[in-house]
């Protein structure tokens, strides 16, 4: 029934001539290995409202965080299959290992322990847990994709690391291991129908969990910071063509707990554009979390040269068998940009 209406109510079909890009946050998250797979398989309720959402989106591109990173990629695969089934076929993956749950042996967090979720590379109580994903309907140059998820923190060019009157923090020895990355970052090179498209995806930490030493609040600026030192040549290859910034950052502009300076910078590059995607009462809200409120916290932010056609944040009207279905499935609501060429 509900995808009845779906497609009678909110097709939203982006135009030949445009490729519709969304970002979306699923929660989708499991508390062990190999529960997403099963949970999928079974038809559970969440499960199926985020399919009902990217149904009722049809983005040609999406990129996915919290969502479960296994070795096989049989949960990934099992989530595109039920979205095949329900009418949207993404026969493109990209979802190599993130840091989430990638254990160290060190103590990272200054707690005195090595193996809690904290002390792995990206929180995490598993290998993968709450991982990060890209699905395209067309085809993606996984050869030529840039992988920046085993660069060091202090690798980064302007890198600013925790720091205690007793040293670095919680010790020299952790940060030679601390990779920057807590989940990923990738650039996906996409061949789309308005030609090649460097896809940019990550899913920053929250900056809050941590203490006076502001270890997540430092690693989230960092980490947002990455895409500028990309763009500005200090690290791997700059995209030479179109190219979308999008993810989660977990930073607003304006409120909350952070370091702004970074969302700010890539916000206001010139190199990129904000189209500010807006629910239909013009929010801006990307994520609703009961202690915090109203927050924007992903982004999709093409590259200046292409057109921007459209935009919004997914949030149908109260009451409707839609909504119902955004808000069983994630605190996130999915946010899209169609994107044509200049």
């Amino acid at each position: 029934m509900i995808r009845t209406l779906i497609l009678l109510l909110l097709p939203m079909m982006a135009q030949a001539e445009t490729v519709r890009i969304a970002t979306y946050n699923t929660e989708l998250g499991r508390k062990g290995p190999g529960l997403l797979l099963r949970d999928i398989q079974r038809g559970d309720p969440q499960v199926q409202a985020v399919v009902d959402v990217l149904v009722a989106t049809q983005p040609d591109i999406v990129t996915l965080q919290g969502i479960d990173w296994d070795l096989q990629g049989q949960a990934l695969s099992a989530l595109a299959d039920e979205l095949r089934s329900a009418g949207l076929d993404y026969p493109y993956h990209f979802a190599p290992q993130p840091n989430a749950g990638r254990e160290t042996h060190f103590d990272l967090n200054g707690d005195g322990r090595t193996a809690g979720p904290a002390d792995a590379q990206g929180w995490g109580r598993f290998t993968g847990q709450g991982g990060l994903a890209v699905l395209s309907r067309f085809a993606i140059d996984t050869d030529t994709a840039q992988d920046f998820t085993d660069l060091l923190w202090r690798d980064l060019p302007g890198a600013q690391l925790p720091q205690t009157e007793a040293g670095p923090f919680p010790s020299e020895a952790a940060q030679e291991i601390q990779r920057l990355s807590s989940m990923a970052h990738w650039v996906v090179p996409v061949n789309t129908p308005i030609g090649p498209l460097e896809l940019m995806t990550f899913h920053a930490a929250p900056p809050v969990f941590d203490g006076p030493e502001d270890r997540n609040g430092l690693r989230n600026r960092d980490e947002i910071r990455l895409w500028s030192v990309l763009l500005n040549g200090e690290l791997g290859r700059r995209p030479e063509g179109a190219f979308v910034v999008a993810g989660d950052a977990n930073q607003d502009p304006t409120l909350g707990e952070g370091r702004k300076e970074a969302i700010h910078g890539l916000l206001a590059d010139r190199r990129l554009q904000d189209p500010q995607p807006s629910d239909p009462s013009g929010a801006l809200t990307t994520v609703e979390w009961k202690a915090v409120g109203q927050l924007r916290v992903d982004y999709i932010l093409p590259s200046a040269d292409l057109r921007v056609t459209g935009s919004g944040v997914f949030w149908p009207a109260d009451g409707t068998p839609l909504r119902e279905a955004a808000e069983t499935a994630s605190r996130h609501r999915l946010i899209w940009v169609d994107i044509a060429a200049p």
